[in-house]
């Protein structure tokens, strides 16, 4: 079994104008002080990250694994959520998701799905010269409009969506094929890809393709009320990222699933910081021990109530302290001894 690596944190939620968090480097010497041994790094900032100039320039990946290495801290992931997203928009979204996109192109979604496969082709060179091994990223969403079945779905809308998406992705995971890296979606409410099912459906419109993996996240099977550690014993094998992020659950007489278009603090489900939700923590670091997920723990911190400092400083030790160091040898073996053909075939009766 393998020991998976952490803690990590995603810097995404920590961005800001104010020092700590106004550069990597203030932002990776922050977060080595409060625990953290890997940064999983947003690429649609370049004040923080150029995208572009990590595609192109060995020089300017060795300077920023060297920059991390000086604070004992590891790049984790590289991650593209934003520009995933624009990949595949449906043109009544086109107005929600213009800030992912840049000023030449605000609502025009066949320029974000351009804007987007090159950004992604760029991950894939960055990733390879960062010496990464996945990738995070989300699919984005042709069909989420039509997630609830009324009005009724036109026949065959679901497979041609899926052919779509297959088609608008099946290059770019070629891409990240040739840099040697798995392209993991974090599977999210929003994308068409959010549940086991439509990541198989998914699958199976790109051929099974090898770099098609996911990005674990409890959180958000909580909010669908899917069975989140099943989910790991059926999909294991697919993956090949982790996301630690709390969440909750209280059904109430007055809003479900859908939140009742609430604010986040009133939403029966909402994120939590660790250790403040509902999540099993335990057992899911158990299960992915089990299966030898070997990548990280990392902590993305979303939360209604909690200051972020604050979810950032408690969540270092509470993976670290989930995180399990595989048993060498079996609790029992000093009851066993040395193979005997002749014991086992009287203890069989034979």
């Amino acid at each position: 079994m393998q020991k998976i690596k952490g803690p990590a944190i995603f810097l995404a939620q920590f961005f800001d104008d104010k020092e700590p968090y106004n550069s990597l480097e203030a932002l990776v010497k922050w977060v080595s002080e409060l625990g953290y041994k890997g940064i999983q790094i947003p690429t649609w900032d370049s004040k923080y990250f150029d995208l572009e100039t990590a595609a192109n320039s060995e020089a300017y990946c060795a300077d920023i694994k060297g920059m991390c290495a000086s604070y004992g801290v590891e790049v984790t992931e590289l991650s593209t959520h934003l520009q995933g997203q624009l990949l595949a928009v449906h043109p009544a979204y086109a107005d929600l998701f213009a800030g992912f996109a840049p000023d030449a192109i605000m609502g025009d979604v066949k320029a974000y799905s351009e804007w987007a496969e090159s950004q992604l082709r760029m991950a894939a060179k960055a990733s390879q010269k960062l010496g990464l091994k996945a990738h995070a990223s989300f699919s984005g969403a042709l069909m989420w409009h039509t997630v609830y079945p009324w009005p009724q779905r036109p026949q065959g809308l679901v497979e041609d969506g899926f052919k779509e998406l297959a088609r608008r992705w099946r290059p770019i995971l070629d891409a990240f094929d040739e840099a040697g890296v798995d392209v993991c979606y974090e599977l999210h409410p929003g994308e068409d890809l959010h549940d086991g099912v439509t990541f198989e459906r998914f699958l199976h419109a790109v051929d099974g393709h090898s770099r098609a993996n996911i990005l674990y996240d409890p959180s958000h099977f909580v909010l669908q009320q899917l069975d989140y550690l099943q989910f790991i014993d059926i999909y294991h094998e697919r993956i090949k990222m982790f996301h630690v992020k709390d969440a909750e659950f209280i059904p109430n007489g007055r809003a479900g699933v859908y939140g009742g278009y609430q604010d986040w603090a009133d939403r029966p489900g909402r994120f939590r910081s660790l250790g403040d939700g509902q999540v099993n923590f335990k057992d899911i670091f158990t299960r992915l021990t089990k299966h030898n997920f070997d990548g990280w723990a990392v902590l993305e911190w979303e939360c209604c109530f909690k200051h972020p400092e604050d979810g950032a400083r408690e969540g270092a030790p509470f993976i670290a302290d989930h995180i399990i160091r595989p048993a060498d040898k079996a609790f029992d073996d000093f009851a066993g001894g040395e193979a005997d053909a002749k014991l086992n075939q009287r203890v069989l009766g034979l």
